[in-house]
């Protein structure tokens, strides 16, 4: 019932926030949820204990946030050569490794860009374009979890999530697909059914990998969610492991 009432609100809230705000608003309630994302992403990164200086790999995600939030984004090369002098500073003044940081810039790009998309698409495609991604996402998702439980008998990818079944990812397409061909020239127009089928086979693949991403870093890490923010869902990572991967796909199908 907690996990219900918890998912039933985080849906809530997600399609006021899409409907309701304007977006200057939208971007900033964007870099929020990439801030408290990027701290859940961090604080599994460094489950050894040791935690070097979150706050300037946080500023930088929300500077990548803000960045790509715009319609027309600035140079994407100046943001890299932003994050790669942090980069450096944390290997040659901080002591860490070069993997550890690495792995750390990598929140700009895994978490900050595809955050800052999402409220970019809502700013060129409108809000109904923001709630045709989210629901091809979600539409893949259950579609997965439902084709895996009643058709499921291959493992897709054991090692890291022993429930994801071949069967499932297959039904996930399948349907995201479908669904994206028969709702999405309603709310784009010039897009043809099969571009957007198309389109729907790559979010569907594409959530797939922003999935299994994140549980293959739960368990090096050892742990069963990122945090324990939401009741019975675990951390805004958890819940929007999918869309991270999904949202470029959409974006730049659109632009």
């Amino acid at each position: 019932m907690t996990r219900l009432l918890s998912g039933v609100g985080l849906g809530a809230g997600a399609l006021a926030a899409i409907l309701l705000l304007p977006p200057f608003a939208l971007r900033l309630l964007a870099c929020l949820v990439a801030v408290v994302a990027a701290r859940e992403y961090l604080g599994v990164l460094h489950h050894d204990g040791r935690r070097p200086r979150a706050l300037p790999v946080l500023l930088l995600v929300v500077l990548t946030c803000w960045w790509m939030s715009s319609p027309l984004p600035g140079d994407l090369l100046a943001l890299l050569l932003v994050g790669l002098v942090w980069l450096a500073i944390e290997v040659l003044f901080h002591g860490l490794t070069v993997d550890r940081a690495a792995a750390r810039f990598l929140a700009l790009w895994y978490i900050g860009m595809p955050l800052g998309m999402l409220a970019a698409v809502q700013a060129i495609g409108g809000r109904m374009a923001t709630l045709l991604l989210v629901a091809a996402v979600v539409v893949s998702d259950s579609a997965q979890y439902y084709t895996g439980r009643m058709l499921g008998r291959r493992p897709l990818a054991p090692a890291i999530s022993p429930k994801k079944t071949v069967e499932g990812a297959v039904g996930g397409a399948l349907f995201t697909m479908v669904f994206l061909a028969l709702a999405g020239p309603r709310v784009l127009p010039p897009a043809s059914a099969v571009s957007l089928a198309l389109l729907g086979l790559a979010i569907a693949a594409l959530g797939i990998c922003g999935d299994l991403f994140e549980s293959r870093l739960k368990r090096i890490a050892g742990v069963k969610d990122s945090a324990a923010l939401i009741p019975g869902h675990g951390g805004i990572l958890d819940r929007i492991d999918a869309l991270l991967f999904a949202t470029p796909a959409f974006y730049l199908y659109l632009v």
